[in-house]
């Protein structure tokens, strides 16, 4: 018989990373075991009709649950201070699934402005076709969180620091706004992770990720998890995933699994280096803006300050010469890699006006700060100085 030894309540997040949920087989073996099943077998007919009725506690179909999907769902609550998680097979798909479980036609809901494109997609064109009408705020301004928070609201969606511009949205604040009108707090955590901010202790009720980021941290997997009360993800949102299906695969579970361990590590390592180039950006005088919520100039820098404990890998900066001479610039890359993810082991360069926010019209990229000089860097691992003198030289062919 195997030994699963019990979670410590002294245990802290990096302690919790690498041992957090573990469950063994009968084979005692040290690492995860991939449970690459789609179906579980009974031995009587009648254990069959208690599982399906919720007589016992078993695994079913691995569309509802699967054992390596659970320990990653019960590691990622316990780093997060959740009282469970449900996971997804994507970023996105816990994000839409973290909304729509919980909306029906009449209702109302209100998200930031400054949000990756895919997510403003949803509140703005498809939650409105099913009849939930939504409100969109400049998320900076507490005024306006007011103002649209005076009527019964379903759910407030926020995403801090914000992609790609990395505004920083006060949680305490708008969770305290959005709870007189008895509405639930979303925020999508993933440029912070679970490490160097807890929204659930600001006050939210439900953290979402994309796994595929910093989770993974190596480009291979996509998955996506949401966080929060015993109530709403038994309630609400179980019923949603297992009906709809956006199952997560034992491989990718794993995936995440081993992710984690190394997580701790890798964060420290991505926030020292995005120090390093966000201090060298800020030098240059060909950029019009450098936005790291590290540096002092960023306009919510102290309150980034109060609500995280770092500040995340991602930098955001733009050219003087627009589009075209961020183009030459990013063609010049020797070491860093043009792509549209992050969190990467790789740093990695995009130009969000024509990749993750290209269907926004000129009109609201400006609403949100983002020019045709903008380029979003996720600083990888590499050696600062080497990720430095790639971005000298490419500068120099601008």
């Amino acid at each position: 018989m195997a030994v699963n030894k019990p979670v410590q309540d002294s245990w802290r997040a990096q302690t919790l990373a690498v041992r957090g949920g573990t469950r063994r087989s009968e084979f005692g073996e040290t690492g995860e075991a991939i449970f690459a099943t789609s179906g579980y077998v009974y031995e009587y007919a009648e254990q069959a009709e208690d599982a399906f009725r919720d007589r016992v506690d078993r695994f079913i179909y691995s569309r509802f649950s699967n054992p390596t999907v659970d320990m990653f769902q019960d590691r990622m609550a316990l780093i997060e201070g959740a009282a469970m998680g449900k996971a997804t097979a994507t970023g996105m798909s816990a994000v839409f699934a973290s909304m729509a479980c919980m909306v029906e036609a009449g209702d109302h809901v209100v998200g930031s402005r400054a949000l990756f494109g895919s997510c403003l997609y949803i509140l703005t064109e498809i939650l409105p076709k099913y009849g939930v009408e939504t409100t969109i705020v400049d998320g900076t301004d507490l005024n306006q969180w007011e103002d649209a928070l005076k009527r019964p609201t379903k759910f407030a969606f926020v995403e801090t620091p914000s992609n790609p511009g990395l505004d920083i949205i006060d949680i305490q604040a708008v969770s305290d706004l959005a709870h007189k009108a008895g509405a639930r707090v979303i925020v999508d955590n993933v440029f912070a992770t679970p490490l160097l901010q807890k929204p659930l202790q600001l006050g939210a009720d439900i953290v979402v990720y994309s796994a595929t980021k910093h989770i993974d941290g190596q480009g291979r997997c996509l998955g996506g998890i949401v966080l929060g009360g015993e109530d709403y993800c038994e309630n609400t949102l179980k019923p949603f995933l297992r009906h709809t299906g956006p199952s997560l695969s034992p491989f990718n579970a794993w995936v995440m699994l081993k992710g984690l361990e190394t997580l701790d590590l890798r964060i420290r390592r991505h926030c020292e280096n995005a120090r390093v180039i966000a201090d060298y950006l800020e030098t240059r005088s060909d950029l019009a803006k450098v936005r790291y919520p590290g540096l002092k100039s960023h306009p919510q820098h102290d309150l980034a300050a109060r609500q995280m404990s770092d500040f995340g890998n991602v930098v955001a900066f733009s050219h003087e010469g627009g589009k075209e001479a961020v183009f030459r610039f990013m063609n010049a890359m020797k070491l860093i890699d043009i792509s549209n993810n992050l969190g990467d082991s790789k740093s990695l360069l995009t130009h969000p006006a024509t990749t993750t926010h290209q269907r926004l019209t000129p009109e609201d990229r400006a609403s949100l700060g983002l020019d045709d000089g903008m380029v979003r860097l996720s600083v990888g691992l590499e050696n600062p100085l080497d990720v430095l003198d790639d971005l000298e030289q490419a500068f120099a062919a601008v």
